[in-house]
This record gives C-alpha cells, structure tokens and sequence, in this order.
C-alpha cells in the first residue's frame, strides 16, 4: 500500500482535528473509530473479510503501512475469526495519539508544544495542508447533499464519522440536524463500513459481550422465552 491514498483511520483523525484549538474532537471515542477504521482498511486491502459478525484474515501478506501492518498481524495470531466488538473494545486503546505520531511522521501535521496555565505542557495539532482536511470533507458534503451513493471508502469514513458522534462537531446546531440525519444514512452504503460503525456502536453502548442476532434469530428467542415462562406458570 503506497503513500498515494490516504488511509481512512488518518482521514478520520483529520476529520476529528480541530483547526481552531488544534485537538481532536470525541477523544473517548475516536479511539474505538480508529480502531474500526482499521478493519475497514485491511478489508478494502483484501486482508481481511467478514465472517458473521467476526472478522478474519484472509491474506496475511503486510500492506506496507506500520499501523495497518501491527493490527494485521495481532488479528493473524489470534488463529481463528474475532468478533469486532471485541477486536474494537479490546486493550489497544491510544491510537488516537499513535495516529497522531504517524501523522506527523507523514508530514499531514505538525505539533505546535504550548502550556496549560503557563505550567503543564501541552501539545496541539495543525494540518500540514488545511486543502486535504477541505477535501475530506467535501466528500462527506457531496455524498449528504446529492444522495447519489458514495463510493465505499466516503460511505465507510461517513459511517465511522457517525459512530464516533463527530456529527454534531462537522454538522452543529439545530441547523446541522438535516446533515447529521443523512450523515447516519450513509451507513447502508458500505456493508464492511456498516458492520464496524454498529460494532463501534455497540462498545460505547457497553452491549459488547452478547453476539447481535438477526430479527428471526431475536423473535425466536423472544417466542421461546415466552413459551418457558408459561410453562413455569402452570
């Protein structure tokens, strides 16, 4: 994978990165993004595939890109299909930051050091090219103005950019509610995007730990349940 296309977990951070204050917004869950940008990524490369609500590698064979190659390679050891609320909710927390270093090392930002309160040291971040940020969300404008269908990485960047709430931050205010509506829609487009954006969803929601269920697998439970609690009632 050559440094001609952008990644979606780095247009998701860039997306997220604030010109004004040069911080990202939805820090909490744009870690969980990022990870999920990252399964969608290896499954545009032809890395990985979908199984169910799991995820497995298809192709081991490295992409190129350090990042993409670490998650790659800790999905390869695990031996056997992973659900993707447990890759995404799992012990891989502080992407946001590692993304932010490997930004930086591309040159697509550049770390401006400062101090809270003249004391602590902090550091904010600027895009390098504020053309490229203007471009990304242009797409995001595109698909939600026209409604024509994007092209799988626009609609797997508007899914994730939904899941992580970075609607209200790119489409605020009462005005914004339109955008931020058919932000949400974008999802049906990409079934891989789809499927990380809810699983995403799904950690923040803390309903991670039970598999989701088809409507006819849940309306069998719920008559089955029934059944049982009328036999526990004669």
């Amino acid at each position: 994978m050559g440094r001609s296309r952008r990644t979606i977990p780095e247009e998701l951070l860039l997306l997220a990165l604030d010109p004004t204050t040069g911080t990202t917004a939805q820090p909490q869950s744009l870690d969980l993004g990022l990870a999920g940008a990252q399964l969608v990524e290896l499954a545009l490369a032809g890395r990985i595939a979908p199984d169910g609500d799991r995820i497995a590698v298809v192709h081991p064979r490295p992409t190129g890109d350090p990042t993409l190659d670490t998650a790659l390679e800790l999905l390869r050891r695990r031996g056997s299909p992973v659900r993707a609320v447990h890759w995404i909710g799992g012990p891989r927390l502080g992407l946001r930051q590692t993304y932010l270093a490997h930004l930086e090392r591309c040159d697509m930002v550049h770390a401006v050091p400062g101090q809270m309160c003249g004391v602590l040291p902090t550091t904010r971040y600027q895009a390098t090219d504020s053309a490229v940020s203007r471009e990304i969300r242009a797409r995001l404008d595109n698909a939600i103005r026209t409604g024509v269908p994007p092209d799988p990485r626009t609609a797997a960047l508007a899914s994730l950019a939904h899941a992580v709430g970075l609607g209200k931050h790119l489409y605020p205010g009462n005005e914004g509610r339109s955008s931020r509506s058919r932000l949400r829609d974008l999802i049906r487009y990409d079934p891989i995007g789809g499927l990380v954006a809810h699983a995403v969803m799904d950690v923040q929601n803390g309903v991670a730990v039970q598999p989701r269920r088809a409507p006819a697998q849940a309306a069998q439970a719920r008559t089955a349940s029934r059944g049982m609690a009328r036999a526990g009632a004669r």
